[in-house]
């Protein structure tokens, strides 16, 4: 990585040329914005093409960057291909575009109505702070990125300092694609500071339109304060993190205990336990059971292997939070997992609590990110109602249930709506399908606006806007809705979707 301040390309910049990016970002979004969608998407396909020939430098300097292994990495390009694809079909599908015309009536009364026809716009640029732990689908050029250029916004991106040579040879592969596909420059850049002050500049910067961030509650809250104090207050789309409860229901249990058990450690301490939907606390009703359970989860945990972590930050902050649980003396340590000794070592760790004691200390609320979990163990159903209504805003909520369960304890997954934005029944939250149902967010603190995903087709709109047009020339208007649709697309005309040629 370079360290002093002269920019090595024209997509690079740094703490003392941050105004420089997002001004040339600015005056890139007029063109950018007006150019046809096949445009977007031949960027996008050429993206896919860089990303393609320059794989096995990606993989070496990821692997090198962030101990990660090969095949994982491997996984994670091919989800970053695969979510470029799905933005591609989306844009020549042009029904996001939410395209409604209610037409002009003018014989009402006591007034005429106006025509009036509605589509989402692109708001202009978008700042993006990527993921430590997703070197590549919530970085360089992950779904935020591609979101946000698919909606038509420029993006000016703040490199993480966890992987710094492999966002910038990602960033090579952005900007090789924007040449080669005649996109405006200054529609990408990347800026690599080196204190919080300057991210804090990138997002009070005046032409800034919003922010995307993946990362720490910390990270993400004092970003979040930084553009509710603008002059212009602007949107920060943060997802900062969540303890992905999970509830073992009675009946449940009885049958698999077990298999939970084994799912759970081998989700808990997959990756490191580095994932955002890490499953980190678990309530359960005491119960003949409930003993069986754990002494299987105990057994798991015994047998599965620490890790490097990603990060020296991220390791001290796992050993400091282990340290704090640990000194609680309400908590019972259950155990760990192997240690191998190595640099950064994340040891997975176990710990247990009663129900009136969890419900009595708000420190068991918060993630401790890396491959722990608390068992809550609930005295009846009323005490694990009272956890569940305790728990802040969540990524994810799991049940494991059997039928009788979901008959019995309905009031369960009516809390729960109210607490996540993805609820799972009989599996781990780790892993996040790229699909257009996906919801990653969720109520405070696990993102800072519950309305959104930033995985997923509706990821988009957290770049777009509404825009009305009344009374407008056949001309001046949009493709998407002229009175021949020559777009071809889906559209809501007077109530009723339909791809109808002629009005």
């Amino acid at each position: 990585m370079k360290t002093n301040n002269q920019s090595p390309a024209s997509h690079v910049y740094y703490d003392d040329t941050i105004d420089s990016a997002v001004q040339n970002a600015f005056n890139a979004f007029e063109g950018y914005k007006k150019l046809p969608v096949t445009s977007r998407i031949a960027l996008m396909e050429q993206i896919i093409a860089e990303i393609q020939a320059n794989r096995g430098s990606l993989l070496s300097l990821a692997q090198k960057e962030t101990a990660l292994p090969g095949a994982r990495l491997s996984g994670e390009i091919d989800r970053t291909i695969n979510q470029i694809r799905m933005f591609i079909a989306l844009l020549d599908d042009g029904s996001w575009k939410n395209a409604i015309i209610d037409t002009a009536l003018p014989d009402r009364q006591p007034f005429p109505q106006p025509d009036l026809r509605q589509i989402q716009q692109p708001i202009g640029v978008v700042a993006v702070f990527g993921a430590s732990n997703f070197p590549f689908a919530f970085s360089v050029a992950g779904g935020d990125t591609i979101s946000a250029l698919a909606a038509g916004c420029p993006v000016v991106y703040k490199v993480h300092d966890g992987h710094p040579e492999t966002s910038m040879l990602t960033a090579d592969c952005i900007v090789q694609a924007m040449s080669k596909t005649c996109i405006p420059e200054g529609v990408f850049a990347i800026v690599y500071t080196t204190s919080n002050e300057s991210s804090i500049q990138i997002v009070n910067h005046p032409l800034l339109k919003a922010v995307a961030f993946t990362g720490s509650f910390a990270g993400g809250k004092a970003l979040y304060s930084a553009a509710s104090s603008r002059p212009e207050p602007i949107p920060v789309y943060a997802e900062m993190g969540s303890t992905n409860p999970v509830f073992i229901l009675p009946g449940k249990l009885k049958e698999s205990a077990e298999q939970i058990a084994l799912t759970m450690v081998f989700s808990n301490t997959l990756g490191v336990g580095q994932f955002c939907t890490n499953p980190g606390l678990m309530t359960i009703i005491d119960s003949p059971e409930t003993q069986k359970f754990a002494e299987a989860f105990k057994k798991h945990l015994s047998e599965a292997a620490g890790g490097k972590m990603l990060t020296g930050r991220i390791h001290r902050s796992y050993s400091n939070g282990i340290s704090k649980l640990k000194a609680k003396p309400q908590l019972e340590f259950i155990g760990e997992g192997k240690n191998s000794g190595g640099d950064f070592e994340g040891v997975p760790h176990a710990f247990s609590v009663s129900g009136i004691d969890f419900l009595a200390d708000e420190d068991l609320l918060e993630e401790y990110f890396g491959p722990t979990s608390i068992r809550v163990i609930a005295s009846d159903q009323i005490e694990l109602l009272e956890v569940a209504k305790r728990l802040p805003g969540q990524l994810t909520v799991t049940v494991w249930a059997n039928q009788q369960d979901c008959e019995e304890f309905k009031e369960l997954f009516h809390i729960l709506e109210g607490k996540a934005g993805r609820l799972i029944i009989n599996n781990a939250p780790t892993g996040v399908e790229v699909t257009h149902a996906m919801v990653h967010g969720g109520p405070y603190p696990a993102t800072t606006d519950a309305r959104t995903t930033s995985v997923g087709s509706t990821s988009i709109y957290r770049f777009t806007r509404p825009v009305c047009y009344q009374n407008f020339p056949e001309m001046l208007l949009p493709d998407e809705l002229k009175d021949d649709n020559p777009l071809g697309i889906v559209r809501r005309i007077n109530g009723e979707y339909t791809k109808e040629m002629k009005l």
